[in-house]
Parts: C-alpha cells; structure tokens; sequence
C-alpha cells in the first residue's frame, strides 16, 4: 500500500514555531519491515533523500533550521531534481534571516517545477524583505496568474505598494536634505523591507549628515560583514571620518570606493570636498603661524563655506579665526566666533576658556567668571582654578569705583598729572559753579564733586593708591569721615591753586 501524503499549506512567515513554510510530508501508516530484506537490499538515493527531507522537517518543527537546513541540503545532494527539497531549504533560509539565499533556492525549484505556487510565494516575501519592489511585484503576479483565488501574497502586495510610495517620499526629503525625515521614514521603510541594504546604507548616510557618526558607522560595519565589496558601506564609513575630522582616513575610504565603482558619484564629490578642506586647513594654519593673520582670516572664513554639516571640523575652524581675531583686536568678533563653536559642541574647552578671555579684555567680568566656571567643571586644574581666581578677582575690582575713570587718567598717570587732572575737574564740578542750576543738576553735580576728591584721596596717598591698585579694599571708615570740600580747601591751599579761582565765590 502506497504511503498517503499531506501537504500543509503555506502563510505569511512568522517567527513562532510553525511550520507553514514547508512541503511536509506526513505517513498515515507505517508500513512493515523486513529487517532482514532492509540488510540485504541497499537503499536507493531517492530513498535517502526523502528520510533526509522527513529528519529535516522534525528539525524545522522544533525550530532547529541550522540542523535543518544541513539535512535538506543532504537531500538535494542525493535528489538534485526536487523542487520540493529547494522549496523546504528555501523556508529555511528565510528563519534565518538569510534572504538572498532564500531567494535562490526558491528561484531554483521555479525553473524545476514553473508551476510551483509556493516558490513564487517565497519570492515574493525575499524579494519584499530585500526591498526589491519590481521583483516582489512579478512574484505576486506569477502567483495570480496560477492561482486567481489566491490570497497567499495580498499582503506583499500591499506592502510593495506602500513602499513604493515611501520610496518617492524619502528621495523627495533626501533631495531637500531634510535628512531627519529621510530617517524616519526610512525606519518604516526598514519595517517591511527588514534586508534591504540600500535602505540601511542611505540610513547610515543621512545619521552621518546630522552628526550621528557612532549609529552610521555601526551599520555601514555591519553591511560590510555581509558584502566586503560594497562601495555603498564604505563610502558610508569614509564619511564618517569625514565628520569626525580624519580625513586622511576619509580619502582613503573614498578612493577604495571608487576603486570597486568607479561611477561612485558621492565618493568622487566627498573626496575633493575632503582635499579641498584639509588643503584650506593647513594653509590657514601656516599663514597664522607666520603672524599673516588676515590672510589667515579669509581662509578659514572660505573655508567654513565649504559644508555646512561638518560639526567638527567648522568648530575647529571657528575657533582657529577666533584666534586670528584675537590677534588683530576684533574681540566682539572672537567672542561671536566662539559662540558659534559652543553651539555646535558645548564641551569645546578651547572655545570657552578663549571666550572666557575675550570677555575679561572687553571688561565682561560677570560673563568672564561665568565661563572659567563652567570650564571648571568640564577639566579640574590647577591653571583653569588659578584664572577663574583672577577672573573673580577682577570682577570684584570692576565693582569698585573706578578712581582713574573719574580722574580721566591712565594707570601710569605721575603724581603731577594726578594733580593736574584733580584741579581740572574739582573745578568742573564745584557745587558753587553749579549754583543756579536745577536741584537735580546741583545734587548730580555734588556727587560728582565727591568723586573727584575722593578719586585725589586714594591715587595721592601711596598706600592707599598701592592698596587700591593691587585690588584692596580701603577701609569704609577712611572713606565714610571724607569731606570733599576739606579736600578742595587743602589742595588749593597747598597748591597755590586759590589765585586763580577770583571769578568763583566761593564759600567754605
């Protein structure tokens, strides 16, 4: 009696223990058998194919595919002809995730059997998986023209329809370089095509456009383990290096991509962009190391024109025309540079302690402390510590008032122009000058006149000038008993200045 034979019908591929993917074979009775016949008459290849195709479909069951994917590969070794056999290995391949393989074996069983429904069915779901939509779309209509009232690919009919439409939706935002929208609709892309390479690739391109070298260079990694020649992958990885300011490395990796294509369009455009920067680099380098500082200027400034994205090296470049800004007095400028450095990267230590400078040179004490603390906490040491002190310092001082503005000398003034400088604007201000004027003008006036002496008073007495100069402070009592018409009195007095004051009347 002949063994009766069960095929279980093929579904949608899922990741749980079910075998719908195979053409099982299942025995409603088990014949007799003649031991000793068995010893005596050697099997016969096709015999030992189908015990080879039953062991592997137990395998395939308890979701062993790795044990089943060997023992259906011994059955086609013995049955070359089966389109059965490819077809099982073929649903194997597909729980390992290994698609293109898949893809062959089921592409094979197709040219043993033309007729073969379930073939198609499993070219289909490759073909979706790998992002192939003309490929996916033949297979269902393969499968429609055998069988009309098949379902068995609706739902890759669906999904390659709506990938088609997210295709023109990622090229429409990659070509506006809206490159967070490119990922994200890739990400749903990726969904329904899980294997498809070029999706990963373009992924990996765009994290690399927004500064996320570390995702970028982990996927074009891991494509590269799947395809060593893959021009896309390293074109990927040279950019990364790109925007992580190695672009020596970044050259390399171009040049290796158009060794393997040399109609790579991205790698020919990414290599001179590379050389062309490091070229405008190393010039404005030179040029500020040899004091030609504006020259050095419009190079980096030419140079930050070149790509906009490039994080690293535009920050680099910022800082370098910071300095050269430094250098022929444009501080505001050196300021907005540094700017412009700690909002592409907050932890740029450089930038924020040359910041930190500009602001003390352009007498932003509260901003110039703000900064050495903050560099403080990015790198705890000894120098960092001992210029935030003096920062702090100086912003103590500029609280102060400031003698030598009030005076309108210089911090070398001699005690002559000290003096000189005091019978000026002691005069200027005397509240007897002022007499008729407003009360609000007399009462400014008056506090003026107090500035004055008060100014004389400290910058007149060495101690007190040496106490104030080195950022003491002078003792509220010395200051509180001042009088500044004592002061005005004595110094004409002293200074034989009364002579020549007839035409003022005044009274003491």
């Amino acid at each position: 009696m002949e063994d009766e034979v069960i095929e279980i019908s093929d579904s949608e591929r899922e990741e749980t223990s079910s075998n719908s993917e195979m053409d099982v074979e299942i025995t409603t009775e088990q014949p007799a058998i003649d031991v000793k016949a068995e010893q005596i008459v050697p099997k016969d290849a096709a015999t030992i194919a189908e015990e080879k195709k039953k062991l592997g479909n137990d395998q395939y069951k308890a979701q062993n595919y790795q044990n089943a994917l060997k023992l259906y590969t011994d059955a086609i070794s013995l049955c070359p002809d089966s389109a059965a056999y490819y077809g099982n290995r073929a649903a194997c391949y597909m729980m390992l995730l290994n698609y293109n393989s898949a893809l062959t074996d089921a592409r094979h069983a197709i040219r043993i059997d033309p007729g073969f429904e379930k073939a198609y069915v499993r070219v289909a779901k490759c073909c979706l998986a790998l992002g192939d939509i003309i490929g996916t779309e033949q297979a269902v209509k393969m499968v429609n023209e055998l069988n009309s009232l098949s379902t068995a690919v609706a739902a890759e009919q669906t999904a390659a329809q709506k990938l088609r439409q997210l295709e023109a939706t990622i090229q429409a935002n990659y070509d506006s370089k809206s490159y967070r929208n490119v990922v994200f609709y890739l990400d749903s892309a990726l969904k329904l095509a899980p294997a498809c390479l070029k999706y990963r690739l373009l992924k990996a391109e765009c994290l690399a456009f927004l500064g996320r070298c570390d995702e970028a260079l982990d996927i074009a990694v891991g494509v590269m383990k799947l395809d060593t020649t893959s021009a896309d992958a390293i074109y990927v990885r040279g950019l990364c290096l790109y925007y992580t300011d190695n672009l020596d490395k970044g050259i390399i990796h171009f040049e290796r991509a158009l060794t393997l294509d040399p109609d790579h369009y991205k790698s020919k455009q990414m290599r001179s962009k590379c050389k062309q920067l490091k070229e405008m680099k190393e010039n404005g380098n030179m040029l500020f190391k040899s004091g030609r500082y504006r020259e050095a200027h419009v190079i980096y400034t030419d140079a930050l024109k070149i790509d906009e994205h490039n994080k690293d090296i535009n920050s680099k470049l910022l800082y370098n025309r910071a300095l050269v800004n430094t250098r022929i007095g444009n501080l505001r400028e050196a300021v907005a540079d540094c700017n412009r450095v700690l909002e592409l990267n907050s932890q740029y230590l450089k930038a924020l302690l040359l910041r930190a400078r500009c602001y003390n040179d352009l007498e932003k004490f509260e901003e110039s402390v703000a900064d050495y603390e903050t560099a403080l906490q990015l790198e705890k040491t000894p120098e960092i510590k001992r210029m935030l002190r003096e920062a702090k310092f100086a912003l103590k001082k500029s609280k102060r008032k400031d003698y030598y503005k009030i005076l309108g000398i210089g911090r070398n003034a001699t005690d002559d122009e000290i003096k000189k400088s005091y019978r000026k604007k002691a005069l200027v201000h005397h509240p007897d000058r002022h007499a008729n004027s407003s009360a609000e003008e007399r009462k400014q006036e008056e506090l003026k006149f107090k500035e004055v002496g008060e100014a004389y008073a400290i910058l007149s007495d060495a101690r007190k000038k040496s106490r104030y100069d080195s950022g003491q402070d002078i003792e509220e009592q010395e200051q509180a008993d001042f009088d500044p018409n004592q002061m005005f009195r004595s110094f004409f007095q002293f200074n034989g200045g009364g002579r020549n004051n007839s035409s003022f009347n005044f009274e003491f």
